[in-house]
């Protein structure tokens, strides 16, 4: 396979592999359905199959009914027609919605990003060394990862890392198979491709939460929640809260109870141990603290991506609408 500068790699599968989970369609009378909206490999299906087996979702209100959808365009598309009650997207996406009028909400997921892989022979110590090399970047070029890194190379290096570097970018296998093989020397990858490349051997050279760290940006800032509606969560406030409890209960105890991963294990689709506690460790360290989004942290995040990422990133929004963020009273 031949790559050039800013190709686009195509590849099917963008995700961890996972198995579908069963659903409760209609709910019960004593515990209406929540309607999510996941991909068949996910990694949310890991927090799902928790709150289901083990923290128990009629037990906090609801009964979790999964409605398997193609990609993420097709989780964004079922939330905007009201098919679903919720989705995992970014808090930049639901900006945008909320911009425009949806009335979409943030409640936080998860704050795992990706860092700067490199293979573990390589001569390439930090970002300086990827002066003339090729870095491999999932996501296309206003990946956030990708931005608060060249934000960090600008700063800190006086060079932009686009100007300084060639780039290829494609979908997360397609990028960890180029650094497997050598065709591009670094790869900023999704967190859990990125655990799959530190159990195979590669290695860290810049992580992106150290490079928020070091521009002033709080790292722990989640990028990723459940999208939630205005009108809905005003007319199930017992329901919405229940959801978040039991996210909440999950995270906890995926947090601390290893035996609680035995059960998730068959749908990680790890290829051996390293790989399985790899994964575990990185779901580990994107679990955000509770308690509601800082929305001037987020605001000092925003702005310092949409620098870089332009209107391509922001859809036109100069700052995050007021309301954005939710967290149950």
């Amino acid at each position: 396979m031949k790559i050039s500068r800013r190709i686009t790699l195509l590849a099917g599968a963008a995700a961890l592999a996972g198995l579908a989970l069963p659903a409760h369609p209609q709910g019960t009378a004593q515990a209406p359905a929540i309607r999510i909206g996941t991909l068949e490999n996910g990694t949310v299906n890991w927090e799902i199959k928790t709150i289901r087996t083990a923290v128990s979702d009629t037990a906090n209100g609801f009964a979790g009914a999964n409605q398997i959808l193609a990609g993420n365009p097709a989780t964004q598309v079922a939330m905007q027609g009201g098919e679903v009650d919720t989705i995992v997207s970014d808090w930049l996406w639901v900006a945008q919605q909320r911009a425009r009028g949806t009335g979409f909400r943030f409640l936080p997921y998860s704050t795992a990003v990706g860092g700067v892989m490199v293979p573990a022979g390589s001569i390439v110590q930090s970002l300086a060394d990827l002066r003339g090399k090729r870095i491999g970047i999932a996501g296309g070029p206003v990946d956030k990862s990708w931005l608060i890194l060249r934000a960090w190379s600008r700063e800190k290096l006086g060079e932009d890392l686009a100007d300084a570097t060639q780039q290829v970018f494609g979908a997360p296998p397609m990028i960890l198979n180029a650094a497997e093989t050598g065709e591009v020397d670094a790869a900023i990858n999704f967190w859990h491709f990125q655990a799959r490349m530190a159990a195979r051997g590669m290695r860290e050279i810049m992580s992106v939460e150290t490079a928020a760290g070091d521009l002033g940006l709080d790292p722990s800032t989640p990028l990723l929640g459940y999208v939630l509606r205005d009108d809905w969560i005003a007319a199930n406030p017992a329901l919405a809260g229940g959801w978040a409890r039991a996210s909440r209960a999950a995270k906890e105890l995926l947090a601390r109870d290893d035996a609680a991963w035995e059960e998730l294990r068959p749908i990680m689709e790890a290829a051996d141990d390293a790989e399985f506690q790899a994964l575990r460790a990185g779901w580990r360290a994107g679990i955000p603290a509770p308690g509601p989004v800082d929305a001037t942290n987020a605001q000092r995040m925003f702005a310092t991506m949409a620098e870089l990422g332009g209107e391509e990133l922001t859809g036109g929004v100069a700052t995050l609408p007021e309301g954005l963020f939710w967290w149950p009273e």
